[in-house]
């Protein structure tokens, strides 16, 4: 398995990481710690979860799937083995009342907070990434367009925040820190706050990031290069999608479209499935499984980090890892631009 560097640190991720916002909801704790042994036993070195998993969140399970890693880790003893990531959840908004009681912010009272219950319900002391889950502040997010700017008076400065964050990676709580679902502008800030107050540097960003959906590419892929804050992509198969199992109007029983169709739904809409159908069409011509084609995209764009993969079974993740062995070919790669030039923007 290819390792990546995270950041300007001394921390070499796998480039497949393994999501874990299953864990607790369609997932149970067995089979979450089959995904977790597989995952390791093959060469996946990075773990990522988040204090708001598992999804969709709610009161009932939130913690669930830092508690199912937790006990994982109790059991296997094996917390040198692997790095693992966690989130901090940002401003409190409609669904996330149940979060320290509907006052989660990015200030120092709740970042503590958050990391202590983070490492009690993953048994462990220190976590080697910690993100921030989303900003503050109103902004644009999930590939959103006509951005109308609202002034965020309640939001926390972001050098209050990084200061927290010192204080966490002072106590050996946290090796190193990024972003989740932000925009070129608040990298940007967070990068002149720490190099203007000697506080950490952000080392990563999770955003969304596929065949299907690639805002990324508009301004973050070039902050990410230059600025070594790597893209850890969610989502790289769209919820699904790309393997190709919703075509023909199928919803598979069971499947996150069956489950959460008005959570997931834009990625099954008529003008992505459009497009999904070329992908296929084009991955079998060359004798690839759609699935191999779509992560090994992702895998090997210039801005990528680490691949987050999410599975519901064994077998779905031993597929999802095997494309780190798989090397697009040019007549694939220039297949891929020239569907993907017709319609670049499928999912919004």
């Amino acid at each position: 398995m290819e390792k990546r560097r995270l950041g300007r640190t001394d921390i070499e991720v796998s480039v497949i990481c393994l999501g874990t916002m299953t864990f607790g909801e369609q997932n149970t704790e067995a089979e979450g710690h089959a995904q977790l042994d597989y995952a390791l036993d093959h060469g996946v070195t990075f773990i990522d979860t988040a204090e708001m998993y598992p999804v969709p969140p709610s009161g009932k399970t939130y913690g669930a799937t830092e508690e199912i890693v937790g006990n994982w880790i109790a059991a296997r003893k094996n917390r040198d083995k692997f790095v693992l990531a966690t989130k901090v959840v940002g401003a409190s908004r409609k669904g996330f009342e149940h979060i320290r009681g509907g006052q989660a912010k990015l200030d120092r009272k709740n970042i503590h907070q958050a990391i202590d219950d983070s490492l009690r319900r993953l048994k462990t002391d220190y976590v080697d990434l910690y993100q921030l889950h989303w900003a503050d502040r109103q902004t644009n997010t999930a590939g959103q367009f006509g951005y109308v700017h609202k002034e965020s008076p309640g939001a926390t400065p972001i050098e209050e925040t990084l200061e927290a964050l010192a204080e966490i990676v002072k106590a050996g709580k946290v090796r190193a820190v990024g972003l989740s679902n932000e925009t070129p502008w608040g990298v940007h800030a967070f990068l002149r706050a720490a190099e203007q107050l000697n506080l950490p540097r952000v080392v990563s960003i999770q955003n969304a990031y596929s065949l299907l959906f690639r805002p990324f590419e508009i301004g973050l892929s070039e902050m990410a290069i230059h600025e070594n804050v790597g893209l850890l992509a969610f989502s790289p198969l769209a919820m699904g999608a790309l393997s190709g199992k919703y075509l023909g109007g199928a919803i598979p029983q069971g499947s996150r479209m069956d489950r959460y169709f008005s959570r997931y739904g834009r990625y099954i809409a008529p003008k992505p499935m459009a497009v999904t159908e070329k992908l296929v069409a084009l991955a079998k011509e060359n004798g690839l499984s759609p699935t191999h084609m779509a992560l090994a995209y992702v895998n090997s764009r210039p801005f990528v980090t680490a691949n987050i993969i999410g599975s519901t079974s064994v077998e779905q993740l031993a597929e999802n890892i095997g494309s780190a062995d798989v090397a697009l070919s040019d007549t694939v790669l220039k297949g891929i631009e020239a569907i993907l030039n017709e319609e670049p923007m499928p999912v919004l």
